[in-house]
């Protein structure tokens, strides 16, 4: 990895924060794509590593949590019975929280959707937050002991519940279900039924779709291997964060939310694998 300029390591890791593939990145970067990968591990693992060392004591006043599906090597359904036992293949999901005045992502989570990982993701939420929050997420039941196991009563809680009808034209496979209307339910403290919502953190689930091949739907472009899909969404985050400048805000997250005075480049993440 030594060997690629940090010219040369920029251009590769812009490529794939744009979206693009490995194999596109390795075409129009020219390098192999062992080299791809290996640059994909060696920045994704430094940044998960300065998140959770930056991203801390935050003073945020409202926050939304969501899920996200994926999938890596065979989607659930298809997974070889010999595989069937295997925690790194099949539906994976996405956990993620995002400050909704700052638009910082909070936290993230990669791993199943069930009370296990609802518990260790909130308290992660929680251990980066200094002062009380309203927090909103969907209707998923985890969330609820999850919340009092890692806030107590210090916390303004609620749930936004969507109700579903049928899918548009009785189309089921590539339509969702149309939403016919929502449940706001307070499950702890006093939220403020004006601000029970989780627009930002639903909008999120968009740009991670458009930012991340591998999240886009009906295509090969998914993840094999676990640990590069978790190495892309740190990067992600990383560029999202830090690099990619909030179109209403016109700073970026980080910057709105006193995290960094600096506005990032890709040279910059770039040099984070000499650290």
């Amino acid at each position: 990895m030594n060997r690629l300029s940090l010219e040369k390591r920029t251009q590769i890791i812009g490529l794939l924060c744009e979206g693009t593939s490995l194999r596109a990145t390795s075409r129009l970067a020219e390098v192999s794509i062992n080299t791809v990968t290996k640059l994909l591990v060696d920045v994704g693992s430094h940044c998960a590593w300065y998140h959770n060392e930056t991203v801390k004591n935050l003073k945020t006043k409202r926050v939304e949590c969501d899920e996200i599906w994926s999938f890596v090597y065979a989607k659930q359904k298809n997974v070889p019975e010999e595989m069937k036992d295997r925690k790194d293949v099949g539906d994976v999901w996405t956990w993620t929280a995002i400050d909704a005045d700052s638009k910082l992502i909070i936290s993230y989570m990669v791993g199943e959707r069930n009370a296990t990982y609802a518990n260790m993701f909130m308290q992660d939420v929680a251990s980066r937050l200094s002062n009380r929050v309203q927090l909103t997420t969907d209707g998923l039941k985890v969330y609820i002991e999850a919340v009092e196991n890692a806030f107590g009563g210090d916390i303004d809680y609620a749930q936004l519940v969507k109700i579903y009808g049928e899918a548009p034209g009785g189309e089921k496979r590539y339509s969702p279900a149309e939403c016919t209307g929502t449940k706001k339910e307070t499950c702890q403290g006093k939220p403020n039924p004006k601000l029970i919502s989780t627009s930002y953190v639903e909008r999120q689930n968009l740009t991670m779709r458009m930012s991340m091949r591998r999240f886009t739907r009906l295509t090969n472009a998914f993840s094999k291997k676990l640990e590069n899909h978790e190495h892309a969404i740190a990067l992600h985050f990383m560029y999202y964060n830090f690099v990619r400048i909030h179109k209403t805000l016109r700073v970026t997250p980080a910057m709105e939310a006193g995290i960094t005075k600096k506005l990032w480049t890709i040279e910059d993440l770039s040099m984070l694998t000499e650290k």
